[in-house]
Order: structure tokens, then sequence, then C-alpha cells
């Protein structure tokens, strides 16, 4: 997952920090689709604010898959953008909020979610990514988007500590 390398860099929709280190708190306890899902286009913060990039990070999943919220919170929205269903989850505590798109939604707006809690199904239709089903996880804080991989843990990522194994000499 080379892609996740970016680390946690913000656009800003008014053009202020774009490309500053932005700490996020990694209270993800599960992916939003899947046990470790392919990642088939990373975060690619744009230059600009309303130049090229990749404002998320498109997960690999199957129509009809399960999407969770990664984390407690409360559904901000539930509905149609733009003709795609789209879930959003303002993160207890964090002043952050998660999307999820193109999701079929299972919630309503107010509803309360934990984590690993089944908030949608993956449409059949609207892909984000083409000819493959994917869902698109987002993370914002305000009007700030940031990299939805700083939300998990690294054993989450695969990437745990460092360990010293012992040097057998015979």
């Amino acid at each position: 997952m080379a892609s996740e390398s970016a680390g946690a860099r913000a656009v800003t929709g008014a053009g202020a920090g774009a490309g500053a280190d932005v700490g996020v708190p990694a209270i993800g306890r599960v992916w939003p689709v899947g046990v470790r899902p392919s990642v088939l286009r990373g975060w690619e913060p744009p230059a600009t604010p309303y130049g090229p990039g990749h404002r998320g990070v498109d997960l690999a999943a199957a129509p009809g898959s399960p999407v969770r919220a990664v984390a407690a919170g409360r559904v901000a929205f539930a509905g149609r953008v733009a003709g795609r269903g789209v879930v959003t989850v303002e993160l207890t505590g964090t002043g952050l909020r998660t999307t999820y798109e193109p999701v079929r939604p299972s919630v309503e707006k107010g509803a309360e979610v934990g984590a690993g809690d089944v908030v949608g199904v993956v449409a059949e239709t609207g892909a984000h990514c083409g000819a493959s089903a994917c869902v698109h996880w987002g993370l914002l804080r305000g009007g700030t988007y940031l990299n939805p991989l700083s939300l998990l843990p690294p054993w989450l990522l695969g990437r745990g500590p460092s360990r010293l194994l012992p040097v057998l000499t015979g």
C-alpha cells in the first residue's frame, strides 16, 4: 500500500495549509469495507484548492458489500449528492467527519453509530472508480480535506512497530 506513505496532508477550501502535516487521531477500529481492502487510488492532495488531485482514498469493494463506520459518531448526512448515495459521519469529540460513496444508506441523519456499525452497502451503479467497484472514503475537518488512512492505527494498516528478534547462533 505505497499510497499510504503520503501521510496526513491537508487541502483546504480556502487555500491555506495545503501540504501541511495535520495531526489526526488514529481512532479508527475497522476498515470501511472488508478486512484489509486494496487501495485502488490513494490520497493525492492537490497543490491548490481547485487543482487536480484526489481528496480521499478509493477502496476495492464489490457492489452490495457492507460499508461500516470506522469510528463512533453521528450520521450528519445520508442521501444523494450529484446522483450518488453518500453517508457522512461526524466522529465523536474530534471535529472530524468521514464520507463514504457511492453507498445505499441504511442509516438516517442523526443516528448514532459505533465503530464497525453498518451505515449502508456499496451501490451497484455510480462507481467512483469507473469499471471497478469501490468506495471513495474521505475525511474532513471543517472545509479541510485530510488523508482518511490517518484514522487507522498501524495494526489496521498492517504496519506495526519494529520488533527485535533474537539472533540464533549455533
